[in-house]
């Protein structure tokens, strides 16, 4: 066993916050101890940009000089959602008839936090597709980025169309080859 094998652990815990601005966040451990430096490579590793406050998160994690930091993301679960956290657009839709919508291949146009808000296009299709934050929280996903390849649920809202969900390219392969 190497010596960085030995200083390695797998842990489940909570994101306490990640900014994708500035490249890293931090996780809590059920554990308990101290937080865990989460990295923007080592998530973009798995296949995101960024991930919501509050996602649960299995992670292996390494003891270094410089604290305990993630080498690698095994699992992210979105947050809880509250129905004080519900859209008024999907909050009459039944969750499972949300879960039937299929998923789609599609890409960022803009997404500005700040404003709450961002649109995508789905391949093959004109029109934009608006993409509340609320959606990316409830998705596991803070933040978007322009030219950022995603698969979304889509339905016709009252405005328009809107995603219901949003995943990364990678994690919405991975769904649906198993």
């Amino acid at each position: 066993m190497s010596e960085n094998e030995k200083d390695t652990s797998r842990i489940i815990g909570q994101v306490k916050w990640f900014d994708p601005v500035k490249g890293f966040g931090f996780v809590v451990s059920d554990q308990g101890g101290p937080d865990i430096l989460l990295h923007a490579n080592v998530l973009r590793n798995f296949g995101q940009s960024s991930v919501a406050d509050a996602a649960r998160i299995e992670l292996l994690v390494q003891n270094t000089s410089r604290g305990v930091q993630a080498v690698e993301v095994f699992r992210i679960e979105a947050p809880k959602a509250t129905d004080a956290g519900r859209l008024m657009d999907i909050a009459e839709i039944d969750e499972q008839c949300l879960r039937n919508v299929p998923l789609e291949p599609a890409r960022v146009k803009w997404f500005d936090k700040g404003k709450g808000f961002g649109f995508a296009n789905v391949f093959g299709r004109s029109e934009d597709v608006f993409v509340h934050v609320e959606v990316l929280r409830r998705s596991g996903l803070a933040e978007l980025q322009p030219g950022e390849a995603l698969a979304m649920r889509v339905i016709d809202g009252k405005r328009g169309r809107m995603a219901t969900e949003v995943l990364a390219w990678e994690t919405a392969l991975e769904d649906d080859d198993g």
